[in-house]
């Protein structure tokens, strides 16, 4: 079984920043997500560049088989990981109440127990080639987050996790590591519903410098990766703020959006 690089959710954004970054050095990769023409464009770019043209697999890691199709792409083209980057993901903005009942279980399936069969179905493999598991979880990991509860969630389970798991695997020397970026200008952004003004411009960083930095964290060993300044100062406040005080002022913020908010859609990758 010939070793690869699986990064999820590389069809636009971060996932695609980070499959071109990871090429950069000299990984083979498999590309994963569900918009198999965005794929193709983005193996072809990157072969184009010289390096090795990326597998290509569309598939929907949201449904219940989607990890097990994976696989069997993988092991039927003589593949096993050994880095998974697990990117794929999507949030809602909306109050969890209002919100549709099934696109939140979904944004669960996928940002949860996705990210759990991948992380964990190919632990051995990532042991073996000593290489690891990059999960992207988000600085709303650090935070409830009223206006997006579920997505807050999610992303806390993420973080929570792949620390526990880069305590338990460390001794293996295997990486394990989560990226938490703060806000980034992509398609995540737009099709969530999210309006431009919703985050502080301070906090925003490119998509190339997220998955830049990264990469240099993930191959460095290191357990958390916040990039930018500003969004490691947000990571900390909640360990140095009131929880009331701090729900306060997420809510106060979700709550200047409220008035004559429109319908919202997820935004997958």
């Amino acid at each position: 079984m010939r070793p690869v690089c699986l990064i999820t959710g590389a069809s636009a954004g971060i996932g695609a920043d980070l499959a071109r970054v990871f090429a950069s050095h000299g990984h083979a990769l498999v590309l994963a997500a569900r918009r198999g023409p965005q794929l193709d464009a983005l193996a072809h770019e990157i072969a184009a560049g010289g390096h090795t043209r990326p597998k290509v697999v569309a598939t929907d890691l949201a449904l219940r088989d989607g990890p097990a199709r994976l696989a069997e792409a993988l092991y039927a083209g003589g593949l096993e990981p050994a880095i998974v980057v697990n990117n794929a993901g999507f949030g809602l903005l909306g109050a969890a109440a209002d919100l549709d009942r099934d696109q939140q279980l979904a944004m669960i399936d996928l940002n949860v127990r996705a990210l759990t069969d991948l992380s964990l179905r190919w632990v051995d493999s990532v042991i073996r080639h000593r290489g690891g598991i990059l999960n992207v979880a988000s600085i709303a990991g650090f935070m409830p987050g009223p206006g997006m509860a579920v997505y807050h969630a999610s992303k806390a389970y993420v973080l929570s996790f792949t620390e526990a798991l880069h305590s338990e695997l460390k001794a293996s020397g295997a990486r394990v590591c989560a990226l938490c970026p703060g806000p980034v200008e992509t398609e995540f952004v737009n099709r969530a519903g999210i309006p431009h003004d919703y985050f502080p411009r301070f906090l925003r960083r490119s998509t190339v410098r997220v998955a830049r930095e990264g990469y240099a964290g993930f191959m460095g060993g290191r357990r958390v990766i916040v990039p930018g300044v500003a969004n490691r100062v947000v990571s900390w406040l909640p360990r140095l703020m009131p929880r009331a005080l701090m729900l306060a002022m997420i809510e106060r913020r979700w709550n200047r959006t409220r008035t004559g908010s429109r319908a919202q859609t997820p935004s997958r990758f």
